[in-house]
């Protein structure tokens, strides 16, 4: 079972470099994800005269998306993993793939790259603030959750098939496009309902600039439980019983 692959770490693996390299990686690769991701919709706002809700609108989000995770996982890959999501993080700390103390290294970074994108998005626009996840009228926290839970299943799903199986060869060189896809993907399924969110360091960002925490609950509570199913669903039956040291512990 993966869950006995689960490793807490050492203390000293916070003040390590390697450790310390991947976190920057993090924070500037979501950086990149979130200043390009949420600076469309901005764009397209300022455009349409608030259009960004509009089906076009949604289309330019879900293409900004796909293509602004696609490089943001690439630059990260070969340092950190690429996860740009603690969702993801979560998933591979599951797995067994990476430990606590190196995955609360990497929440803080995201974390820290969330807000710090938003806050330059804010200067950069005269003032203009990324608004925060929201829920359209007629869905309820619940069924949001439930929206969450699906997409971030199939995004970290995604990650393991691609990034995280040992057995993943050739596949492999395709992960960041197939996670960027995916995420594209579920936009437009789930945007016009909770704004698609699969990121809790994406939702975090705009609450902390906006100050607007209403539901903002649904938006980890969702994707860390899809993360956790789909990293105990993959890792159980189609990773299997292999020894901890046959699976990478910092790439995912």
């Amino acid at each position: 079972m993966p869950v006995s692959r689960i490793a807490v770490g050492s203390p000293a693996e916070a003040g390590q470099a390697d450790a310390l390299k991947a976190a920057l990686a993090e924070f500037i690769s979501m950086l990149i994800f979130v200043f390009a991701g949420e600076g469309s919709g901005m764009a397209f706002n300022k455009l349409t005269d608030n259009g960004a809700t509009t089906p076009a609108g949604l289309v330019s989000a879900s293409i900004a998306h796909a293509f602004a995770l696609f490089v943001a996982v690439s630059v990260g890959a070969n340092i950190s993993g690429g996860h740009v999501n603690p969702a993801v993080t979560f998933g591979a700390f599951v797995g067994g793939h990476i430990t606590l103390i190196r995955g609360i290294l990497y929440w803080i970074a995201q974390l820290l790259g969330s807000v710090v994108a938003c806050l330059l998005l804010k200067f950069a626009t005269g003032g203009l603030e990324t608004s925060a996840f929201s829920l359209s009228s007629g869905v309820g926290a619940w069924n949001a959750v439930v929206f969450e839970i699906v997409m971030t299943f199939g995004l970290v799903y995604t990650v393991y098939a691609t990034a995280v199986d040992p057995k993943k060869g050739n596949v492999g060189i395709i992960a960041p496009i197939a996670i960027g896809f995916i995420v594209g993907a579920n936009i437009l399924a789930g945007g016009a309902f909770d704004g698609a969110s699969m990121n809790p360091a994406v939702s975090f960002g705009p609450a902390v600039v906006s100050w607007t925490w209403d539901s903002h609950w649904v938006y980890w509570l969702g994707p860390l439980i899809g993360a956790g199913i789909a990293g105990l669903v993959y890792d159980t039956i189609f990773i299997g019983p292999v020894t901890h040291e046959q699976l990478p512990t910092t790439d995912y």
